[in-house]
């Protein structure tokens, strides 16, 4: 096994055509004209790994691709949010039936470790170090590039500034998009040496700074023409509210597509919680630990949550991410695990930990629209991410704090007395080199498990416009008295018609405690990716401030929770309103509050990258807009297959195999 940077000085020195490195040179003070210009076919906003995988399967196609990224890694989930623990369900990874490019990056895990697990974590059959899945991953693209003769325009520490729209014939493109890239002053430290709430209003302002240097550049599609897409693949949907198209955030007002919805109105404040990760190592001998001096305040609220999880050990190696020596088999409550060992590193990411969960309109992290324009930030050049900073700064010493109380705190908020003791041989690790490559020791970026969704287009059956409700995908059983309770007459009739259909159309006296419900996920004509994960909450607190003591999580959000059937990405859930050559992936796409806790996952994020990728491509091929391919002329429908062929024989799957509409039981995809 190793450890070792594989190829970062020549990485990030090469001069291929393939992989240009976009460096940063600084403007004159308070310069906001663009210094630069670059054409792309695709500029895709975001390197998290929807980005990385639109930009792999494009690059594979010969394009030319433009990817920013607010930090200076690509990965998102698995390097600068610091969750390098891959979510999988059984099923899928036994059959490892994922896409072509997340397959190639698990291999290349392996290959670079010798074995796919070098942290024998226990969540996990892959938990590794954030810091190398961002190299292996660039290497991956670098290759992408070159098999298939394209060319990558990397910009990292780059954020999107301004978009420009206009009218193109009958439709409206964006034409133009200004970034702002950052480096650090001559004499400044560098970068990642502060936490993000101190750095990120400085990185979207046009000016110089004390500690950053700024270069300015425009994004155009090549050759004076408007053929070229973007795509929105940030991790809270900063595209989506740049370019004010219609979205959601937050909960969904109950209904009988939202059945289990905590909220009969909706609330656009209660978002599933973020986490700043952070990377701990087990020591031989106990490390001084002086106590923050915002501990008290954020103390009361963190907790092992469950007698069955109240061991260090257990929480430990539940995300351990390098183990250099085996320990000792253990167990606890069932779970079988090895032992921590001096020098192991866990990566931590626990509900009632490191997790920050505001939920009301005083702490609320990701601005709404109107709290957007209230702040200014929908006005010309306004945009300053999109984000609450103090939420960011109260998130870093929420997490920051949990590593305290885990190594010398005794209080258990949810479990009382006797459960917490204090562990004092471990170390918090910080620094540039270390696996979150931050001085501070946190993640360079929170991960974010919930932002802005389109609303996508309407179409027949979706009058308000497309999204992907809980009852597409939710085993639940909707039989329980809560919804008969809870839910009109009329709705608990229209739930079980769209979770049956025609027994119930045609038969409006039918008894509805007799009607058996499909048991499979919505099987969507359009579909053009795949996934599968648990519908999982981290749902938000009741008060202001999250960390309050005796504060509850919001009563209702957990009743949505649960298994789901494997799911499909419709190509309707990415295309948003009003904007035609905007395509949006990741967790930004059309879905609703509960289905986008199972839609949040690493290989989801790849499958749905992979789509708007090679969707973008294909509409650039054949001069056709992705909308139209959702259409209903005979025409369009020949290419939307057309395009499902290219999907499928690229190895990136619109559908689970035996779950067609001819074998309603998925039971066995577990």
């Amino acid at each position: 096994m190793k450890i070792s940077s594989l190829f970062l000085k020549s990485l990030f020195t090469c001069s291929l055509s393939l992989f240009v490195w976009e460096s940063a040179i600084a403007p004159t003070h308070g310069q906001t004209e663009p210094e630069s210009q670059v054409e792309c076919e695709l500029l895709v906003v975001g390197g998290g790994l929807a980005g990385a995988a639109a930009s792999y399967e494009a690059l594979l196609r010969g394009k030319t691709v433009c990817l920013t990224e607010i930090t200076d890694w690509v990965g998102g989930q698995i390097s600068s949010q610091g969750t390098s623990a891959l979510d999988e369900r059984t099923t899928q990874r036994s059959r490892l039936f994922f896409p072509q490019g997340y397959l190639e990056f698990r291999d290349r895990i392996e290959d670079f470790y010798g074995e796919l697990n070098p942290g024998d974590c226990w969540v996990s059959y892959s938990c590794f170090l954030p810091k190398d899945a961002h190299e292996i991953l660039a290497e991956q693209l670098q290759d992408a590039a070159k098999e298939g003769k394209g060319t990558l325009h990397w910009f990292p520490s780059t954020v999107i500034k301004e978009l420009a729209t206009a009218k193109v014939g009958e439709e409206t493109h964006i034409t133009s998009a200004i970034a702002i890239q950052h480096t650090p002053q001559e004499n400044a430290p560098p970068l990642n040496t502060e936490p993000l709430s101190q750095t990120i209003e400085d990185a979207y302002r046009y000016e110089d700074s004390e500690h950053l240097q700024k270069k300015i550049i425009r994004f155009v599609p090549p050759n004076n023409s408007d053929d070229w897409y973007v795509i929105e693949a940030t991790e809270t949907g900063e595209i989506i509210a740049l370019a004010d198209v219609p979205y959601r955030l937050g909960i969904d007002p109950r209904s009988h597509l939202e059945p289990s919805s905590s909220s009969a109105e909706g609330d656009p404040y209660c978002t599933q919680g973020f986490t700043y990760t952070f990377a701990m190592e087990a020591t031989e001998e106990p490390q001084q630990h002086p106590e923050p001096e915002f501990y008290s305040q954020h103390a009361p609220y963190y907790s092992y949550e469950l007698e069955r999880l109240a061991d260090f050990n257990l929480v430990f190696t539940y995300r351990r991410i390098w183990s250099p020596e085996a320990g000792e088999e253990e167990t606890f409550r069932g779970v079988n695990f090895t032992a921590p060992t001096p020098g192991d590193i866990s990566m931590q990411n626990w509900t009632w930990g490191n997790d920050y969960r505001p939920g009301t309109a005083q702490d609320n992290l990701v601005y709404t629209r109107q709290q957007l324009q209230a702040t200014g930030q929908l006005d010309p050049g306004g945009w300053l991410g999109g984000l609450r900073t103090e939420a960011l700064q109260k998130g870093e010493d929420h997490a920051l704090g949990y590593f305290h109380w885990l190594v010398a705190g005794d209080t258990d908020s949810q479990l009382g007395e006797g459960f917490k003791k204090p562990d004092p041989n471990h170390r918090l690790l910080t620094g540039i080199d270390s696996p979150m490559g931050t001085v501070h020791g946190l993640s360079k970026y929170p991960y974010m498990r919930e932002g802005r969704r389109i609303i996508g287009r309407p179409s027949p059956g979706y009058r308000d416009g497309f999204t992907v409700a809980e009852i597409d995908i939710s085993r639940h059983d909707y039989q329980d008295e809560y919804y008969k309770e809870t839910l009109s007459e009329n709705s608990y009739r229209q739930l079980w018609q769209n979770l049956k259909g025609l027994e119930l159309i045609t038969n409006k006296n039918a008894d509805l405690e007799q009607v058996q419900r499909r048991s499979r996920s919505t099987i969507y004509p359009d579909s053009v990716g795949i996934g599968h994960y648990a519908i999982d909450f981290h749902p938000c607190m009741n008060e202001y401030p999250a960390e309050k003591a005796g504060n509850t999580e919001r009563e209702g959000e957990r009743r949505g929770a649960g298994q789901a059937y494997p799911f499909q990405i419709p190509l309707r859930a990415m295309i948003p309103q009003k904007i035609d050559n905007l395509l949006v992936t990741g967790k930004t796409i059309a879905t609703s509050h509960i289905a986008a806790a199972a839609y949040r996952v690493h290989s989801f994020e790849w499958s749905s990258g992979a789509a708007a990728g090679i969707t973008a491509a294909f509409a650039l091929e054949n001069d056709i807009f992705p909308y139209q391919l959702t259409d209903e002329s005979f025409i369009k429908e020949t290419q939307l297959r057309s395009l499902q062929k290219i999907l499928n024989e690229s190895g990136n799957p619109t559908a689970f195999p035996d779950t067609s509409i001819f074998n309603e039981s998925w039971e066995d995809w577990k």
